[in-house]
């Protein structure tokens, strides 16, 4: 079986980790090992860390897309839960990537400001920097899998068929 990123595209604090464990535990019971590349552990992981304004996140984006592509060319399926707020970051992973499933948590502004699960809306500086608030977000024009909030079992069922995975 061939290895697929999973890359799930969405607003900060639209659901984007909630879902990736989901899909991964999906995953890990129909006897596949997924590796979960998630945006803020890479991130934190990287030295020196990326920053947060165009140029960091291009260069970041670029990282996390090969090591995403480098686990799927091994056969791994790596489900990536990132903004990637710029469609190119998300279509040069696509391009690379032996399979690809770009799943768009589509949660509303409003409901992740309400959410804030790491109190970045609450941040007047951060805020400023968030991708739909003070930074744009290109969301995918024609997404595999549309989730309309994170904890969304129906869409990781929707992934589990996109990428042809049954269960045991």
């Amino acid at each position: 079986m061939t290895g697929a990123v999973v890359w799930l595209t969405g607003l900060p604090g639209s659901g984007k980790s909630t879902l990736a464990a989901r899909v991964a535990a999906r995953l890990r019971d129909a006897g596949r090992t997924p590796l979960v590349l998630d945006g803020d552990e890479v991130r934190a992981a990287l030295e020196p860390r990326p920053g947060h304004d165009e140029a960091g996140r291009e260069a970041f984006y670029r990282t996390l897309g090969a090591l995403a592509c480098l686990g799927a060319r091994q056969g791994l399926i790596v489900v990536v839960p990132a903004t990637a707020s710029r469609r190119r970051w998300r279509d040069r992973a696509r391009e690379h990537a032996p399979r690809f499933v770009e799943v768009h948590v589509a949660t509303p502004l409003d409901e992740c400001r309400r959410r804030d699960p790491k109190g970045l809306f609450a941040r007047d500086d951060i805020a400023a920097q968030l991708p739909g608030v003070g930074e744009p977000y290109e969301p995918p024009v024609a997404a595999e899998v549309i989730a309309p909030h994170g904890d969304d079992p129906v869409a990781a069922d929707a992934i589990l068929a996109a990428l042809r995975v049954t269960g045991r």
